[in-house]
């Protein structure tokens, strides 16, 4: 919690109190749901919550901005970001109920107005959004074609409305065909080595 409030040190009461809530609240349900490794549980706030708000460092999303998180798991990026942008509409999915059952309980719990849940896969999500923000779900080609009819064309921001997605590792093979593509290190914000491979993949849809 401490390398969160470095790292955004404009965070109000209210938001250090969810997510000072968050580590208690998974704990309770990764017992019963594993939704986390438990490797991880130990380093939860740099392995899940920060690594989350490393879109935060990349992007701001503007009041009234709508974004879907495909293949949400247990809430992650979701969840973190939400609490971070209250004004901005999150639309978290994920095709495994009992995930999607540990992020209502956690959303319902913080009071998170700006959060609604699917069980369904992003395909069949009716609507489109601004921007679209995974982790490690699926290669880049495959999210494409997963969300491609899912992006408004109407900007609002800086930048194009698209994809924004966490990922690790050597990336070249895998953006080889999408030459837009930006990719932005997370060890360039965060000092943790757990981010020396972390990246975000911010891809415009036009």
């Amino acid at each position: 919690m401490q390398n969160l409030t470095e790292y955004f040190n404009e965070l109000t009461s209210l938001q250090v109190d969810q997510y000072t809530r968050l580590l208690p609240l998974y704990e309770y349900w990764n017992a019963q749901i594993n939704v986390i490794s438990r490797k991880d549980m130990d380093a939860f706030f740099t392995h899940h919550v920060l690594h989350a708000l490393g879109i935060a460092k990349v992007h701001t999303f503007q009041a009234g901005t709508a974004v879907i998180d495909v293949g949400t798991g247990g809430g992650f990026p979701g969840i973190p970001l939400a609490i971070l942008f209250p004004d901005v509409e999150f639309h978290l999915i994920d095709s495994i109920g009992k995930k999607i059952k540990v992020v209502n309980a956690v959303k319902d719990e913080l009071g998170l107005k700006n959060v609604k849940t699917y069980h369904d896969r992003v395909e069949h999500f009716d609507g489109q959004v601004d921007f679209i923000i995974c982790r490690a779900v699926a290669p880049m080609e495959t999210l494409v074609y997963w969300v491609k009819d899912k992006i408004s064309n109407k900007h609002k921001h800086s930048i194009p409305n698209g994809m924004l997605c966490l990922k690790g590792g050597d990336l070249k093979e895998e953006l080889n065909n999408f030459p837009r593509a930006k990719v932005f290190p997370l060890s360039n914000y965060f000092k943790d080595a757990f981010f020396s491979t972390k990246k975000v993949v911010y891809l415009p849809c036009s």
